[in-house]
């Protein structure tokens, strides 16, 4: 069983239900397959800008249109991007209770005002970390190296006391360079099966 002290985790694909994959799928008609539309939340410069917290919903859903060239207006295309984050896995805030009893809990989000605040309002789980680093507050996002420098040098431990589960393998490696022990989990299951497997849960 290893040693942490914290417990760091992703929100969307880890805690919460967030599927941006398959609509942009559908909606580029299968001009972008999966593994495209996934590395599309990691590498689109509209998508560092929102997430980053440097432009509007608005301006966002204008670029990403037209950086995919989508047949569909702005109003239509944010209706259905809001809805892309349904939810808290079933179950993950009584497993986030259970954890912060031993550990302290952290997340560290790539995120936006318009989802963050969906989830802060809805979801019943921020209330259970001690810390929450969202790239559209802290004005960085994974997988920039200078982020986890920044949540290792504020969480105040060593980085081989720090956990951190992500649905993204592009967001662990830096991670795991600096020392932090990485996670691959995608959904409730995964993490609940990897927590048990280090002895962080019964």
């Amino acid at each position: 069983m290893s040693t942490i002290d914290v417990l760091l985790f992703d929100m969307g694909g880890v805690l919460v239900h967030w599927d941006g994959t398959t609509p942009l799928v559908e909606l580029t008609a299968g001009r972008l397959d999966r593994e495209q539309a996934r590395r599309f939340w990691l590498t689109s410069p509209w998508v560092a800008r929102h997430d980053l917290g440097l432009c509007t919903l608005h301006e966002f859903a204008a670029g990403a249109i037209e950086e995919l060239q989508l047949d569909i207006d702005t109003e239509a295309f944010i209706a259905r991007y809001t809805g892309w984050v349904s939810g808290a896995y079933p179950g993950i805030p009584e497993l986030l209770a259970t954890l912060g009893r031993r550990f302290r809990l952290a997340s560290l989000t790539n995120n936006n005002a318009a989802h963050y605040d969906h989830i802060a309002a809805d979801f019943g789980i921020v209330e259970h970390f001690q810390t929450i680093f969202a790239s559209h507050l802290i004005g960085m996002k994974k997988p920039d190296r200078n982020v986890y420098r920044h949540v290792t040098t504020e969480l105040g431990v060593e980085p081989a006391r720090i956990a951190f589960f992500d649905d993204n393998p592009e967001c662990l490696q830096p991670a795991r360079e600096i020392g932090w022990q990485t996670f691959l989990t995608r959904g409730p299951d995964e993490l609940r099966a990897t927590l048990i497997a280090q002895g962080w849960l019964d």
